[in-house]
């Protein structure tokens, strides 16, 4: 099925210890950059991130349900999608005993989920059946270890698991630990094998949180969280290697006050990175050198809101959705293709405590 450009499908995953009842669904203009049609999409319990398959068919969502026993449970649930209404349906969810995991992403061809699990220290492999459900985990990694920060790093915390671009690898980014951890992965097994030649330990307390590879695929971008920084790793995988090439901070060089890194993302044309800052309540841009992969500081643009958790650049590039968790609004910005800078329109709007913003794919 084609889908409209001028119309563009999305959604919002939520905290829904507050008002929000789940995921919401909206439309957005990619003439006017403005936000359109929201509803509630589906209803379940902090569905706080949510990946969508790339034939438009099936969206995943991090889940917190009750189980038989009434105890506190997390896994994935699975939706059927209707590419052109957005009208999602519940297929089915799978759990295990413990606290919520913090993000999902899947393989290409919709074989997996790789769940993440903060609280828990976990990495799960969901397998995905014909169907486009869920079945229980036919793996689950729990990392070791901590760090210096005696708060935040006590334990392992596992905040992002996803897939290198050739899908050979799974990196697990571990803010506890302060670590990178790679894991080869068995598609037909659907198991993971520690490979520790591609793993890599960060500076100690930085707290790395998400990563984002360059479309070139010779380099890593790291968010970290509690130093708030941007860390790029040069990427060989043919020589097994992962290499620290610098550490640049997220903020401005006249901010003293308290902040956290949270979301990272980079440009089609791999030409502009973009960062969300807790407490300076900021996107910050820098420009890419795709030679050397060093980034450069562009500029800093409010987000009109409080706590920035995630952001999304639509698939057509114009435009960049930002969501304010601690005051329930999410805004939108033009996006300068010559300069990669930002530009606000339109109003901000209600959402409860939003987290992280996914669009429906362009088919290619």
């Amino acid at each position: 099925m084609e889908i409209s450009t001028d119309k563009l499908i999305g959604y919002i995953g939520t905290y829904t210890q507050g008002g929000s009842e789940g995921i919401y669904g909206f439309t957005l203009d990619t003439e006017s950059g403005s936000i359109e049609n929201i509803s509630v999409a589906a209803k379940l319990g902090n569905p706080t991130y949510i990946a969508i398959d790339k034939n438009n068919k099936y969206l995943y969502s991090v889940v917190k349900a009750p189980n038989e026993k009434n105890l506190e449970s997390n896994g994935v649930s699975a939706y059927t999608l209707n590419s052109s209404t957005g009208e999602l349906k519940l297929l089915n969810y799978e759990t295990l005993e413990g606290k919520s995991p913090c993000h999902v992403s899947i393989d290409k061809n919709s074989r997996y989920v790789f769940s993440a699990n903060y609280h828990e220290g976990t990495l799960s492999v969901f397998p995905i059946t014909d169907a486009g459900s869920v079945a229980m985990p036919s793996d689950i990694i729990r990392h070791t270890g901590s760090g210096p920060n005696k708060e935040r790093q006590e334990a392992p915390h596992v905040h992002f698991a996803s897939l290198s671009p050739d899908e050979k690898y799974l990196f697990a980014v571990d803010l506890g630990t302060d670590r990178i951890e790679a894991y080869d992965f068995d598609f037909e097994k659907g198991k993971l094998h520690h490979n520790l030649n591609l793993s890599i330990s960060l500076k100690p307390g930085c707290g790395p949180r998400h990563l984002v590879f360059h479309p070139n695929g010779k380099f890593i971008y790291v968010i970290t969280e509690l130093s708030s920084e941007v860390v790029v790793l040069e990427y060989n995988p043919q020589d097994f290697n992962l290499k620290e090439i610098e550490y640049i901070s997220t903020l401005p060089m006249d901010f003293n006050g308290d902040n956290t890194g949270a979301a990272i993302h980079i440009s089609k044309d791999g030409r502009y990175l973009y960062t969300s800052n807790r407490g300076h309540n900021s996107i910050a841009v820098f420009s890419v050198d795709g030679e050397t992969g060093k980034l450069q500081p562009i500029s800093h643009h409010s987000t009109l809101g409080d706590g920035p958790r995630d952001f999304n650049i639509d698939p057509t590039g114009r435009f960049l959705i930002a969501a304010n968790q601690n005051t329930s609004n999410i805004v939108t910005y033009s996006i300068n293709e010559e300069t990669g800078t930002l530009k606000h329109i339109g109003e901000s709007i209600n959402i409860p405590n939003p987290v992280c913003v996914k669009f429906i794919n362009l088919q290619e």
